[in-house]
């Protein structure tokens, strides 16, 4: 077993005299990258990584210089402040479950749990405990969504009315489990949600598609929202794959005064501002009722084009800074335990609405191989 870090100066003491102690259970490709960034940040001690596989988390407690252990019930013996969450998702009661009724803070990954009520029965047991909980929704802290968020903030409020969203990749033959909505579209959930004030849709319509497992690997949604003004209606169309041929993460929104679109692959984000005053636009559609030929009318002339201004601030160190800030001040996070809640619901209403016809679908070896040849040949792009 590694040796355990002490006292050694590395990092600095937080507000009340002494480092976090922390802690990861589940250290597989997401968990192992919460193991790292809590060995790293000041004012932290990595105090042991839980996993069931023993090469697993001996391989990560020796790089990483810590305990392995092989239950969460010694981490409460070693007297943990907060513990990330990363096992698979249908274990998540099981394994913040005991954590939580001690009061330990916990940042569970995304979604907050498999269905609606195990979230519900995992937010209340933080709700007696009173401990802090956070759900890792890590879209909210890539570098692109922090721009636009700040933007909104600085700027004229962008009000949205439309959303389109695709997000969609090659199989990776990872969290086959469960459905596409609850593996990748969930990111894009919690972002939308998050623009609409952590309101839930008021009527949803989706499709989706089991091709390769028993769950939607493909999924498109139609939520609607109707909200008091100024907000108003906006309607949100999301479409998750995990069958392409390559790997699209774009979002666009459409408002009365402003056009974003966030290419999160590309690391990139635009902003169209209406720019011109409505003296000007009123012309402009006068004009264009009496049919008069506006073609030399340039139309970048009445709109303002800003390039989003993106720092390079990991979104996973962003993510555990907020969490542990909540830890330090006892703040609620703001993607606490009723924002995760939400985003199941509404994944949950997404999958019923999908599975809506499903009674009369049956997916033959035929049309099975069918589909894998359309795939295979570019056509299912």
């Amino acid at each position: 077993m590694a040796s355990i870090p002490h006292e050694n100066g590395r990092g600095s003491a937080n507000a009340h005299g002494r480092r976090l102690r922390c802690a990861v259970v589940g250290v597989g490709r997401m968990g192992q990258h919460h193991a790292r960034v809590y060995r790293n940040l000041p004012g932290c001690e990595l105090v042991g990584v839980v996993d069931a596989s023993p090469g697993r988390r001996d391989e990560i407690a020796a790089k990483f210089e810590t305990r392995a252990l092989d239950h969460v019930g010694r981490l409460l013996d070693l007297g943990v402040d907060a513990v990330s969450v990363a096992v698979p998702t249908t274990f998540h009661a099981e394994a913040a479950g005991p954590l939580l009724e001690r009061g330990v803070a916990c940042l569970i990954e995304k979604p907050l749990a498999g269905t609606a009520e195990e979230a519900e029965a995992i937010k209340r047991i933080a709700d007696r405990s009173g401990a802090v909980l956070m759900v890792g929704h890590i879209e909210r802290y890539n570098p692109i969504m922090r721009a636009l968020r700040k933007e909104q903030a600085t700027g004229v409020p962008i009000v949205p009315r439309f959303i389109e969203v695709h997000r969609v990749s090659p199989m990776t033959f990872r969290s086959v489990d469960v459905s596409v909505v609850l593996d990748m579209m969930i990111h894009d959930l919690d972002v939308v949600l998050m623009l609409m004030g952590g309101h839930e849709p008021e009527e949803i319509q989706a499709s989706g598609v089991p091709v390769i497992t028993e769950h939607e690997d493909f999924c498109n949604a139609r939520l609607t929202f109707r909200r008091p003004e100024p907000y108003g209606v906006c309607v949100a169309n999301i479409t998750a794959s995990r069958l392409a041929l390559k790997t699209e993460r774009v979002t666009r929104i459409t408002g009365e005064n402003a056009y974003v679109k966030i290419d999160y692959a590309a690391k990139s984000g635009t902003v169209i501002r209406r720019m011109a005053n409505e003296l000007q636009m009123r012309e402009v559609r006068e004009q264009l009722r009496r049919g008069i030929d506006l073609t030399s009318l340039k139309w970048s002339e009445l709109v303002n084009i800003e390039n989003l201004q993106i720092d390079d601030g990991e979104p996973i160190v962003k993510e555990i800074e907020a969490f542990l800030d909540a830890v330090r001040t006892g703040a609620r996070p703001e993607i606490d335990a009723r924002a995760g809640l939400v985003n199941v619901r509404t994944a949950e209403r997404i999958i019923a609405a999908a599975r809506k016809e499903w009674k009369d679908y049956r997916l033959t070896e035929g049309w099975q191989r069918q589909l894998m040849g359309a795939w295979e040949s570019g056509e299912g792009e």
